[in-house]
């Protein structure tokens, strides 16, 4: 049976359609991770807590297939008022197969129901999150298809606890969707899909499709380098990175036209960073554009965040706020971490601010480096959040330096990415602890945040903790590598 689950194959983590291909041909692919565990454990919370605030529901989430259909048809003739994991199937012999969709919700409103499905994420429509959009779009031609009229209204029961009511087109698009699903499942040979370092992160067949593309060289594996942009390229036949540096010139590749959403647009003035960093590849070579340009100051503020993204949490909250003076009068680890309790968002940023304070008490006016724009994203956050403390909060904001914005800018490495995790390995750091990333950590925290074990929650947060410190001494490693670049 095809099903709503055929088109997040497709999208997630990221649309791709040699994972559809791959899963249809019994490819092996990984276990999922803590990570996509805690996701799946999360939005099932999600979901039951939307079905216990119904006073009355039929719940149909057990049994076969098709006698959980007959019952939801039966159901829905009794007007019952709410149906939980009802079955929708229609036959589909244009597809070649039957479509079985299973919503969460089927709520009724008179003459007809409400079609409601739960999801973790905050945002959908306008372009964000199509696969959900589609979902709900398929729910709507099922019911169309077993009541001959369109249900009231398609809506999503979002992580921040509002309902949104998205548009019914007919299930036009979704059926058209999954025509191309049922026509990549049945290829005999296996589509072109460009890598990409966030795209294929959390995918099973990461592994796989990797080494495929290091092994041929593939374009797609450029820094900079799009999936619009390889996709075109093979258009023209170009499928290394070998033959891009010998057909292409930083002017040809301006002008080259790429997919972009429903457009095409010209690659444009990327082409110039997009054949350096293929060069760099090549030749396995660092290539200095422009002198650095780093902060001179005898001590600096390494600084470096975790936090919750908003499925998460009500608040997209920041759970640790770590600092560490480096450089000629070096400090110790300061550490902001959030409370358990419900004041614990602004007790974290509180701590903050007066660790802050305390730092340019004793030192100044000093920079405050971290990579990327994670942390001035969060501080601005908090400054409208919480407000500012004396001006402590406004006056790191000032003082935040992007190292990551600083070594792109002037530097060309030949790397596939320019997380720090891979920049301070290029820089010769490593690290003491086996486990660690922003997911490992944000599961770790989930678990301290939920268990009732108070010594077990201590060892997880200090786990965190030393973490968040490797972060700090990996960002000032990578910042001491860069000197030998830097201006005199």
């Amino acid at each position: 049976m095809l099903s709503p689950s055929d088109i997040f194959s497709l999208y997630r983590p990221s649309r791709c359609e040699r994972r559809v291909f791959l899963r249809a041909h019994g490819e092996p692919e990984g276990e999922p991770g803590d990570f996509d565990r805690l996701m799946e454990e999360l939005g099932q919370r999600h979901e039951n807590n939307h079905l216990a605030t119904f006073p009355e529901v039929l719940n149909l989430s057990k049994g076969h297939l098709r006698e959980r259909a007959r019952r939801t048809a039966e159901a829905m003739k009794k007007s019952v008022p709410v149906i939980y994991q009802g079955v929708l199937i229609s036959e589909t012999p244009e597809l070649g197969d039957s479509v079985v969709g299973i919503p969460d919700f089927l709520i009724w409103e008179g003459p007809d129901y409400r079609i409601r499905d739960c999801k973790l994420s905050r945002h959908v429509g306008n372009g964000r999150h199509e696969e959900i959009v589609l979902q709900l779009q398929l729910y709507g031609w099922l019911y169309e298809q077993n009541l001959h009229r369109p249900p009231s209204a398609l809506e999503v029961y979002l992580g921040d606890q509002s309902v949104i009511r998205l548009p019914y087109d007919g299930g036009a698009d979704a059926m058209a969707l999954l025509k191309k699903i049922v026509e990549l499942s049945h290829r005999a040979d296996e589509p072109y899909s460009p890598v990409g370092w966030s795209k294929c992160l959390s995918c099973g067949f990461r592994d796989r499709c990797w080494n495929i593309a290091k092994k041929m060289n593939d374009v797609a594996l450029v820094y900079e380098l799009d999936q619009g942009t390889a996709v075109a390229l093979r258009d023209q036949g170009i499928t290394t990175i070998d033959q891009l540096l010998k057909n292409y010139t930083a002017d040809r590749l301006a002008e080259l036209r790429k997919p972009h959403g429903k457009h095409m647009v010209r690659v444009g003035v990327a082409a110039t960073r997009i054949l350096l960093q293929a060069e760099a590849l090549r030749s396995l070579k660092e290539k200095l554009l422009k002198p650095l340009v780093l902060p001179a100051n005898d001590n600096l503020v390494m600084f470096d965040l975790e936090g919750l993204p908003p499925q998460f949490d009500e608040l997209d909250k920041v759970y640790l706020w770590g600092m560490q003076v480096y450089g000629r009068r070096p400090g110790s680890y300061l550490p902001a971490l959030a409370g358990f309790g419900e004041e614990g968002d602004r007790e974290g940023w509180g701590k903050f601010l007066e660790n802050a304070s305390s730092l340019f008490g004793e030192y100044g006016d000093l920079p405050f480096v971290h990579w990327h724009n994670y942390e001035t994203t969060k501080i601005k956050t908090y400054l409208r959040r919480y407000g500012d403390r004396e001006g402590v909060g406004e006056r790191v904001l000032q003082n935040c330096v992007d190292l990551l914005r600083i070594t792109r800018d002037a530097l060309v490495l030949p790397e596939y990415s320019y997380g720090l995790k891979v920049i301070e390995k290029h820089a010769g750091f490593r690290r003491s602890m086996q486990e660690f990333g922003g997911d490992w950590s944000i599961v770790q925290y989930i678990r301290a945040v939920e268990t009732h074990d108070h010594k077990l929650r201590d060892k997880i947060m200090s786990e965190i903790l030393k973490y968040n410190e490797e972060d700090l001494t990996a960002t000032w490693a990578v910042f001491q590598w860069l000197k030998k670049y830097k201006v005199e």
